[in-house]
């Protein structure tokens, strides 16, 4: 099966090596890492970064956002219609934290997508990410007590997390087998004949 391409998109500060992320990163051959200015919280660079980082790829990949890189995917999607094929957002940031007028995300992101929550999250309460999952027509996740789901939470190595990985991407290829069909040769029957 062709897989379609996995753009990782950290936070801010970037996830070190033993985060969830950077371990996926690491185990799914083709998986980039969208680069930032890591510690700047300028949404229209860090959007445009990923519009670019689409931009070179030949379908609509599967992002997988923690924290504020869940609002710089959304708002990249939202705003300036970046084709995205399917999310994974983990953690996502409270925008107001940064400025960010909450209403910009009011809107169905309109392509499937999980977002995953945890009820102690000191960067976004359960409700909050909630009601995000809800503007943005995504599946809600409770993760439980589980902190801001990264590295300083326990979550290196996340089977979880990689295991939805998987099911969208398996997902998300069976979908553009459709719309993105590989090249056929045709057939001789196919082919016009001079008699």
């Amino acid at each position: 099966m062709d897989y379609p391409k996995l753009l990782i998109l950290p936070g801010r500060g970037n996830s070190e090596p033993g985060h969830w992320q950077s371990i996926l990163e690491s185990s799914i051959p083709g998986a980039k890492r969208v680069e930032q200015a890591w510690n700047d919280n300028d949404i229209e660079t860090w959007s445009d970064n990923l519009d670019r980082a689409v931009a070179q790829l030949d379908r609509p990949p599967l992002v997988v956002a923690h924290s504020f890189g869940c609002l710089a995917a959304a708002y990249a999607r939202i705003v300036h219609g970046t084709p995205i094929g399917a999310t994974l957002f983990v953690a996502p940031a409270d925008p107001s934290r940064f400025g960010i007028d909450r209403k910009v995300f009011a809107s169905r992101l309109e392509c499937p997508g999980i977002l995953v929550a945890s009820e102690n999250d000191p960067w976004l309460s359960l409700e909050g990410a909630v009601s995000l999952a809800e503007d943005w027509g995504l599946e809600p996740i409770n993760l439980g007590a589980a902190g801001h789901i990264n590295a300083a939470s326990g979550y290196g190595h996340w089977p979880f997390g990689e295991s939805l990985v998987r099911t969208l991407r398996s997902d998300l290829a069976a979908i553009q087998s459709i719309a993105y069909p590989p090249h056929r040769p045709r057939q001789a029957s196919e082919q016009f004949r001079f008699q």
